[in-house]
């Protein structure tokens, strides 16, 4: 009697775990969003610079550098530029060409839009996503 019980249960669990799978498929629980091809090429141009390395976005990546999840609102894009081909005592000057740094602004122009990455203010649910 005791071996049905477990035999039982164990093909509930794999039912249940084969269903919830299925559905998991069928219904993914995010939405992906198509970004254009100037925002994919600004991404690998932040990416092959390093930029992570010393800044962050959305709370991610170095702490050398500000935060730039924001930047393109508060700063606006002609001082990023200027910023970024000059460089600091501590940034170094990256020699962008026109293409790259137009990239690179419309990159950071759709994080900016697309929210805030104060990490104080992020709510953390009890299954681990922020908020």
């Amino acid at each position: 009697m005791p071996d049905k019980k477990i035999i039982t249960i164990f093909i509930t669990l794999v039912i249940a775990f084969l269903g919830y799978t299925a559905y998991l498929y069928l219904y993914p629980p995010f939405q992906t969003n198509e970004t254009d091809t100037l925002v994919n090429t600004g991404k690998m141009v932040w990416q092959n610079n390093n930029c992570q390395a010393c800044h962050q976005i959305y709370g991610l990546g170095g702490h050398l550098g500000p935060d730039l999840t924001n930047s393109y609102s508060k700063r606006g894009p002609e001082f990023i530029k200027a910023f970024v081909m000059a460089g600091t005592p501590i940034m170094p000057s990256f020699k962008l060409n026109d293409n790259e740094m137009d990239a690179l602004l419309h990159y950071l122009q759709h994080i900016d839009s697309s929210g805030s990455s104060d990490p104080r203010k992020f709510t953390i649910h009890f299954n681990g996503t922020i908020e």
